[in-house]
């Protein structure tokens, strides 16, 4: 009894390995490519906000797939780093010409989404 157990279990083991395994080009498992990333960050434009809400990483065994990971975050940094190079060339130009002593619109006292010359009354 004992040996026909064994025989069986030998006979189930091999017809599951021949059906996922498959046999030549009639193979059951089709190869497909791997997963990756299906809507990349732009690279003909600067990043905004929306680009990096709809970025999905694909998934790997573990987690992410780490080039892809990789790949997006340097992304993300050489814009900001561009973005604060960017922003420092403008606060110096501008701490310049506020030492020259231009006259430029006093930032302070201006009321955004009011037309000019009204004031907090709104009479002019």
């Amino acid at each position: 009894m004992f040996l026909f157990l064994l025989l069986a279990m030998v006979v189930v083991v091999g017809a599951v390995t021949l059906a996922v395994v498959g046999g030549g080009d009639r193979g059951v498992l089709l190869d497909t490519a791997p997963e990756c990333l299906t809507d990349p960050l732009p690279a003909t434009r600067p990043l905004v906000t929306s680009d990096i809400e709809k970025l999905r990483l694909p998934m790997a065994v573990r987690g992410y797939r780490m080039a892809d990971v990789d790949e997006a975050l340097d992304r993300v940094a050489a814009e900001l780093a561009e973005r604060d190079a960017r922003i420092a060339d403008l606060e110096s130009a501008l701490s310049g010409a506020l030492s020259q002593g231009a006259p430029g619109p006093d930032l302070r006292k201006r009321s955004f989404g009011r037309e000019p010359g009204h004031d907090e009354g709104g009479e002019r």
